[in-house]
C-alpha cells in the first residue's frame, strides 16, 4: 500500500517534467537491447528507493574495486552491445537504482554483490563509485534475494536459470530454498536441472545465454543430444568455422535444426529379392522363384504343378544331401 501511496505522489508532477534529450535517447537506445527493466529511472524504482530509506535502509557510495562477484554466478556472459548501452545511461542520467551488497565474510571493508553485477561493472569502467544497499545477510538469504531480483526482472534467460539452479544445488543449498530463489515448482526445477546436467559444457560454451529460446526449445535439444552419435555431431559442428560466424542469437537454431535434420531415422536400405520364372516341357510347368536372402520361396502352376510338386516333396530329402555333396566339394 506504502508503494501505491508513493506512487500517487510521484505521478501527480511527472507529467509536467520535459526529459533531457540526452537521457532519454540514451535509455531509449538501452530499452531496444532488451534491458530496460533493470536501469530505467522509471517511477516503480524511484519509489523503490524511497521505500529503502523508509525502512531504514542507507543507499551508499561504494569503490567498485571493493566490490567482488556473487559466488552464485547467475549469468553465463554480458553482451558486449547491452553493456555499452547500459555504460551510456548511467553516464548520461546516473545509476538510478542501487545495487544489493553485503559485507564480506573473510575480509573487512570489502563487499559481495547480491545482484547488481552489471551496473558495478558500469561503474568501474566509468570510474565511479556505484549507488549500494549494504546488507549483513547469509548465504541462503543471499541467494533468495539475486534470484528474485533477476527474475522479478524477466532478464535471465531460461539456460542462465538452470545453470543458477544447478550451481546452487552442487553447492549444497537445498531445492526448497532454490525454488524460492526462482520462484518455480517442483516439476520446473526438475526440468533445468536435467537440461544443465545432460547438454555438454562446451555446447552451452558455445551457445551462450540463447536469448528468446525457452524451455521447450531446450528440453528438444537436450533429447537430441542424448542420441547416439549426436553429441558427437554436435561438438563438429559448433568447431567449424561456418558455426563461428553465426550470429550468438542465432546460433541455437542453426545447432538444432542440423541436428534434427540429420537425426530423422534413415530407413536400412533392403535389397530388392531376386525372382525368377519360366516354364517347362512346353508350359506344363511354370515356375516362379523369389529369393529375399532370408527365405526362398517356389510356385508352379499349370497342367503338370500339382503332380511335379508333390514329386519334388517325396524327394526333398535326396535333393538336399546331394546339395550338401555339392556344397564339399
Amino acid at each position: 500500500m506504502a508503494r501505491k501511496h508513493l506512487l500517487a505522489n510521484i505521478g501527480a508532477t511527472v507529467g509536467d517534467r520535459k526529459p533531457q534529450s540526452n537521457s532519454s535517447e540514451s535509455r531509449a537506445e538501452y530499452a531496444r537491447r532488451g534491458a530496460t527493466r533493470s536501469m530505467m529511472q522509471s517511477l516503480d524504482e524511484m519509489a523503490e528507493n524511497s521505500m529503502r530509506v523508509l525502512e531504514g535502509e542507507t543507499i551508499v557510495s561504494l569503490d567498485p574495486d571493493l566490490l567482488e562477484a556473487s559466488p552464485f554466478a547467475d549469468r553465463i556472459a554480458s553482451n558486449d552491445e547491452d553493456f555499452s548501452a547500459l555504460v551510456s545511461a548511467i553516464e548520461q542520467a546516473g545509476q538510478s537504482s542501487p545495487i544489493l551488497v553485503r559485507p564480506h565474510p573473510d575480509v573487512s571493508g570489502r563487499f559481495v554483490i547480491v545482484y547488481g553485477h552489471r551496473r558495478a561493472r558500469a561503474a568501474r569502467h566509468l570510474g565511479i563509485a556505484v549507488k549500494a544497499v549494504v546488507k549483513p545477510i547469509e548465504d541462503i538469504a543471499h541467494v533468495i534475494a539475486q534470484g528474485q531480483e533477476n527474475t522479478a526482472r524477466s532478464d535471465l534467460t531460461f539456460i542462465e536459470k538452470a545453470l543458477f539452479a544447478r550451481k546452487l544445488t552442487s553447492s549444497g543449498i537445498d531445492k526448497e530454498t532454490v525454488k524460492s530463489a526462482l520462484t518455480i515448482d517442483d516439476t520446473l526445477l526438475s526440468r533445468m536441472l536435467a537440461v544443465a546436467e545432460h547438454v555438454p559444457e562446451h555446447v552451452l560454451d558455445a551457445l551462450g545465454a540463447a536469448r528468446g529460446v525457452g524451455r521447450d526449445r531446450w528440453e528438444e535439444l537436450k533429447k537430441l543430444l542424448q542420441l547416439p552419435g549426436k553429441s558427437a555431431q554436435a561438438s563438429n559442428l559448433i568447431r567449424s568455422d561456418e558455426f563461428a560466424s553465426v550470429d550468438t542469437d542465432q546460433r541455437f537454431a542453426v545447432l538444432l535444426d542440423d541436428l534434427k535434420k540429420k537425426a530423422k531415422s534413415k530407413k536400412t536400405a533392403v535389397a530388392k529379392p531376386a525372382e525368377r520364372s519360366w516354364s517347362l516341357a512346353g508350359n506344363a510347368v511354370k515356375v516362379a522363384t523369389k529369393d529375399t536372402g532370408k527365405g526362398f520361396t517356389l510356385a508352379l502352376k499349370a497342367q503338370d504343378a500339382s503332380r511335379f510338386g508333390a514329386y519334388l516333396s517325396e524327394h526333398l530329402e535326396r535333393f538336399y544331401q546331394e546339395f550338401q555333396k555339392t556344397e564339399h566339394m
